[in-house]
């Protein structure tokens, strides 16, 4: 019998069904399976042997570990319901670890909703992709209970590259929206510049090797710029999911009694795709709104 704790995954989409494979893989018993999409589910039970449940206390039945996956801060206190199907029943001795990007507020309520039933948590803030999500090598920052990370550290392992224990409930999570607020604002000025260099007739191809250079590099340019300049806007990171979590970061600013002019222009750019319809390309497609052949008129002359 293995030793490892059993895994229960809620979320199956990208990274959550990525995540299960790759901890099926390196021998962890994926036991129970749940998504609101439940094909999504079913398909990934498929791949990990596990079981596609149609409860959330089914999944805290069957696991020793959930990873919970999900969009958004309703999403969560949805999945951690104090009343009906929720996460929380039967959760004593249960670890739950929340992967999602949300308020850290969210993180702190968690912890307590699930101390309160004898269980713990953690936030494992991802700042990687697909990819990473399915070989183990994600970029993680933890928050939580240091003793509670320690006896997770072996699983959190198999899943990074790079583990980081950032500190108490709800700081990893500050953390990751300053990371994903700093990433946005480098999306929006590297398609403001790729935009203007195409404005201006300049070799697209010259251009982003001078900016490799220069001054003006940026993980982002090695990332997007390809796919700024070919309209390849396949999504790993949804522009969506960029205007939610510079809004995330925006309210913590204004918690701090700070204004951030650069973060909340590129929120109103994100905010701006999703109301041309472009939210669900890749953060990526920002670039849309820049190129004067694609939305770049349009946008201006509702600016």
């Amino acid at each position: 019998m293995s030793s490892l704790p059993k895994i229960g995954v809620v979320g199956t989409g990208r990274m959550g069904a990525n995540i299960a494979k790759r901890l099926h893989d390196v021998g962890y018993s994926i036991v129970a399976l749940y998504d609101v999409n439940p094909q999504s589910a079913a398909a990934t039970a498929g791949e990990t042997g596990g079981e596609a449940v149609a409860s959330l206390a089914r999944v805290t039945e069957l696991a020793d570990v959930v990873l919970t996956v999900v969009t958004d801060d309703a999403a969560m206190y949805g999945i951690f319901a104090e009343q009906g199907d929720s996460l929380l029943t039967n959760a004593r001795g249960k670890i739950f670890i929340n992967c999602a990007t949300i308020t850290p507020k969210v993180h702190v309520d968690i912890q307590r909703l699930t101390r309160e039933r004898g269980g713990d948590s953690l936030e494992a803030c991802m700042a990687s992709s697909i990819p990473q999500a399915r070989d183990g090598s994600l970029y993680l920052m933890v928050g939580g209970d240091r003793e509670v990370f320690e006896r997770m550290k072996p699983m959190l392992d198999k899943m990074s590259a790079s583990l980081k224990y950032v500190g108490e409930a709800g700081r990893a999570a500050q953390v990751k929206a300053l990371v994903n607020m700093v990433m946005n604002v480098n999306t929006a000025g590297l398609a403001e510049g790729l935009g203007l260099g195409d404005a201006l007739g300049l070799d697209l191809d010259l251009l982003r090797e001078v900016f490799s250079q220069t001054g003006a590099n940026s993980r982002v340019l090695e990332t997007d710029g390809a796919d700024m300049q070919n309209r390849d806007h396949e999504v790993y990171f949804s522009a969506a999911h960029a205007a939610k979590d510079s809004g995330i970061a925006l309210s913590l600013a204004d918690d701090a009694g700070l204004s951030l002019p650069l973060a909340r222009a590129t929120f109103e750019q994100y905010e701006k795709m999703k109301a041309l319809g472009l939210g669900e390309l890749d953060k990526s497609g920002v670039s849309e709104l820049t190129f004067k052949s694609r939305h770049g008129q349009t946008a201006a002359a509702h600016a």
